[in-house]
Protein backbone atom coordinates (compact mmCIF):
# COMPACT_ATOMS: atom_id res chain seq x y z
CA UNK A 1 0.00 0.00 0.00
CA UNK A 2 1.19 3.51 -0.83
CA UNK A 3 -1.20 6.10 0.65
CA UNK A 4 -1.11 9.59 -0.82
CA UNK A 5 -3.16 12.42 0.66
CA UNK A 6 -4.53 15.09 -1.67
CA UNK A 7 -7.24 17.73 -1.75
CA UNK A 8 -9.31 16.68 -4.75
CA UNK A 9 -10.62 20.21 -5.19
CA UNK A 10 -7.05 21.30 -5.96
CA UNK A 11 -5.81 20.42 -9.45
CA UNK A 12 -2.12 20.82 -8.51
CA UNK A 13 -2.50 18.39 -5.62
CA UNK A 14 -4.25 15.92 -7.95
CA UNK A 15 -1.37 16.19 -10.43
CA UNK A 16 1.18 15.66 -7.64
CA UNK A 17 -0.75 12.62 -6.39
CA UNK A 18 -0.82 11.06 -9.87
CA UNK A 19 2.88 11.77 -10.43
CA UNK A 20 3.81 10.21 -7.07
CA UNK A 21 1.77 7.08 -7.85
CA UNK A 22 3.38 6.71 -11.28
CA UNK A 23 6.83 7.27 -9.80
CA UNK A 24 6.18 4.58 -7.18
CA UNK A 25 4.53 1.95 -9.41
CA UNK A 26 5.65 2.84 -12.94
CA UNK A 27 2.08 2.94 -14.24
CA UNK A 28 -1.53 2.92 -13.12
CA UNK A 29 -3.65 -0.01 -14.24
CA UNK A 30 -7.00 0.89 -12.66
CA UNK A 31 -8.53 4.21 -11.63
CA UNK A 32 -11.62 4.17 -9.41
CA UNK A 33 -13.17 7.62 -9.09
CA UNK A 34 -14.92 7.08 -5.77
CA UNK A 35 -14.57 10.33 -3.81
CA UNK A 36 -17.82 12.15 -3.23
CA UNK A 37 -19.54 14.65 -1.00
CA UNK A 38 -23.12 15.61 -0.33
CA UNK A 39 -24.34 18.79 1.35
CA UNK A 40 -27.73 18.29 2.96
CA UNK A 41 -29.81 21.44 2.57
CA UNK A 42 -33.23 22.27 1.29
CA UNK A 43 -33.43 23.37 -2.35
CA UNK A 44 -34.17 27.02 -1.44
CA UNK A 45 -31.19 27.15 0.94
CA UNK A 46 -28.62 25.94 -1.60
CA UNK A 47 -25.95 28.38 -2.67
CA UNK A 48 -23.64 28.67 -5.65
CA UNK A 49 -20.79 27.87 -3.26
CA UNK A 50 -22.52 24.59 -2.31
CA UNK A 51 -22.78 23.71 -5.99
CA UNK A 52 -19.12 24.56 -6.63
CA UNK A 53 -17.93 22.43 -3.70
CA UNK A 54 -20.02 19.48 -4.80
CA UNK A 55 -19.03 19.74 -8.46
CA UNK A 56 -15.33 20.17 -7.58
CA UNK A 57 -15.21 16.82 -5.77
CA UNK A 58 -17.91 14.78 -7.50
CA UNK A 59 -17.31 15.77 -11.14
CA UNK A 60 -14.30 17.98 -11.78
CA UNK A 61 -11.83 15.84 -9.77
CA UNK A 62 -12.87 12.66 -11.65
CA UNK A 63 -12.43 14.55 -14.95
CA UNK A 64 -8.93 15.72 -13.98
CA UNK A 65 -7.95 12.25 -12.74
CA UNK A 66 -9.38 10.60 -15.85
CA UNK A 67 -7.53 13.03 -18.13
CA UNK A 68 -4.17 12.67 -16.34
CA UNK A 69 -4.30 8.92 -15.78
CA UNK A 70 -5.98 8.23 -19.13
CA UNK A 71 -3.04 9.92 -20.85
CA UNK A 72 -0.67 7.58 -19.00
CA UNK A 73 -2.80 4.50 -19.69
CA UNK A 74 -2.83 5.29 -23.43
CA UNK A 75 0.99 5.16 -23.42
CA UNK A 76 0.74 1.52 -22.25
CA UNK A 77 -2.30 0.80 -24.46
CA UNK A 78 -4.27 -0.58 -21.52
CA UNK A 79 -6.20 0.52 -18.48
CA UNK A 80 -9.50 0.50 -16.67
CA UNK A 81 -11.44 3.47 -15.31
CA UNK A 82 -14.39 2.93 -13.01
CA UNK A 83 -16.56 5.85 -11.94
CA UNK A 84 -18.77 5.58 -8.87
CA UNK A 85 -21.90 7.58 -9.59
CA UNK A 86 -25.27 7.03 -7.90
CA UNK A 87 -28.84 6.13 -8.74
CA UNK A 88 -29.35 9.84 -7.99
CA UNK A 89 -27.71 10.42 -11.36
CA UNK A 90 -30.15 8.08 -13.10
CA UNK A 91 -33.66 7.97 -11.75
CA UNK A 92 -33.75 8.96 -8.10
CA UNK A 93 -34.76 12.57 -7.57
CA UNK A 94 -34.43 14.51 -4.33
CA UNK A 95 -34.68 18.33 -4.63
CA UNK A 96 -32.72 18.58 -1.37
CA UNK A 97 -29.69 17.07 -3.16
CA UNK A 98 -30.02 18.76 -6.55
CA UNK A 99 -26.29 19.57 -6.81
CA UNK A 100 -25.29 16.02 -5.82
CA UNK A 101 -27.79 14.54 -8.31
CA UNK A 102 -26.49 16.81 -11.08
CA UNK A 103 -22.88 15.92 -10.32
CA UNK A 104 -23.66 12.22 -10.46
CA UNK A 105 -25.50 12.62 -13.79
CA UNK A 106 -22.44 14.46 -15.07
CA UNK A 107 -20.21 11.59 -13.94
CA UNK A 108 -22.29 9.20 -16.02
CA UNK A 109 -21.81 11.46 -19.06
CA UNK A 110 -18.08 11.61 -18.32
CA UNK A 111 -18.10 7.80 -18.35
CA UNK A 112 -19.65 7.60 -21.82
CA UNK A 113 -17.48 10.36 -23.28
CA UNK A 114 -14.27 8.93 -21.77
CA UNK A 115 -15.06 5.46 -23.10
CA UNK A 116 -15.22 6.95 -26.61
CA UNK A 117 -12.13 9.11 -26.03
CA UNK A 118 -9.93 6.22 -24.88
CA UNK A 119 -11.24 3.38 -27.07
CA UNK A 120 -10.06 0.77 -27.81
CA UNK A 121 -7.37 0.59 -25.12
CA UNK A 122 -9.10 1.76 -21.95
CA UNK A 123 -12.40 0.42 -20.67
CA UNK A 124 -14.48 3.04 -18.85
CA UNK A 125 -17.50 1.94 -16.85
CA UNK A 126 -19.66 3.29 -14.09
CA UNK A 127 -21.36 1.88 -11.00
CA UNK A 128 -24.53 3.60 -9.77
CA UNK A 129 -25.15 2.49 -6.19
CA UNK A 130 -28.43 3.08 -4.42
CA UNK A 131 -28.60 3.36 -0.65
CA UNK A 132 -25.44 2.00 0.97
CA UNK A 133 -24.40 1.91 4.64
CA UNK A 134 -21.61 4.49 4.43
CA UNK A 135 -20.42 7.36 6.59
CA UNK A 136 -22.29 9.70 4.25
CA UNK A 137 -25.60 8.04 5.16
CA UNK A 138 -24.90 7.41 8.85
CA UNK A 139 -26.82 10.43 10.15
CA UNK A 140 -30.04 9.93 8.15
CA UNK A 141 -33.22 10.13 10.25
CA UNK A 142 -34.50 6.70 11.31
CA UNK A 143 -37.98 7.28 9.83
CA UNK A 144 -36.44 8.25 6.49
CA UNK A 145 -34.25 5.12 6.47
CA UNK A 146 -37.36 2.99 7.14
CA UNK A 147 -39.26 4.67 4.28
CA UNK A 148 -36.40 4.20 1.83
CA UNK A 149 -35.77 0.60 2.95
CA UNK A 150 -39.40 -0.22 2.12
CA UNK A 151 -38.74 0.97 -1.45
CA UNK A 152 -35.83 -1.47 -1.87
CA UNK A 153 -36.90 -4.91 -3.09
CA UNK A 154 -34.32 -6.69 -0.92
CA UNK A 155 -35.49 -4.59 2.08
CA UNK A 156 -32.10 -3.34 3.22
CA UNK A 157 -29.35 -0.85 2.41
CA UNK A 158 -26.33 -2.22 0.60
CA UNK A 159 -22.90 -2.71 2.13
CA UNK A 160 -19.74 -1.03 0.80
CA UNK A 161 -18.23 -4.47 0.12
CA UNK A 162 -21.06 -5.20 -2.32
CA UNK A 163 -20.14 -2.16 -4.38
CA UNK A 164 -16.43 -3.07 -4.13
CA UNK A 165 -17.16 -6.53 -5.54
CA UNK A 166 -18.76 -4.98 -8.63
CA UNK A 167 -15.73 -2.70 -9.05
CA UNK A 168 -13.41 -5.69 -8.67
CA UNK A 169 -15.36 -7.54 -11.35
CA UNK A 170 -15.21 -4.54 -13.72
CA UNK A 171 -11.44 -4.31 -13.18
CA UNK A 172 -10.97 -8.00 -13.99
CA UNK A 173 -10.47 -9.84 -17.28
CA UNK A 174 -13.92 -11.38 -16.72
CA UNK A 175 -15.34 -7.96 -17.71
CA UNK A 176 -13.11 -7.53 -20.77
CA UNK A 177 -16.12 -7.00 -23.09
CA UNK A 178 -17.90 -4.52 -20.83
CA UNK A 179 -17.30 -0.89 -21.78
CA UNK A 180 -19.25 2.37 -21.64
CA UNK A 181 -21.79 0.83 -19.27
CA UNK A 182 -23.56 1.94 -16.10
CA UNK A 183 -24.33 -0.85 -13.65
CA UNK A 184 -27.06 -0.06 -11.16
CA UNK A 185 -26.45 -1.67 -7.75
CA UNK A 186 -29.44 -0.69 -5.64
CA UNK A 187 -31.17 -3.84 -4.41
CA UNK A 188 -34.10 -3.10 -6.73
CA UNK A 189 -35.23 0.37 -5.63
CA UNK A 190 -38.64 1.52 -6.86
Amino acid sequence: MFPIQADLSNEIQIENMVNLAIKEFGKIDVLVNNAGIVIDKEFEDRTVEDWKKTLDINLIAPFVLTKLIGKEMIKHKEGIIINISSTNGLNTYYPSSVDYDSSKSGLISLTYDSAVQYAPYIRVNCIAPGWVNTEMNKELPIDYVKEETERILVKRFGEPEEIAKVATFLASEDASFINSTVIKVDGGWY
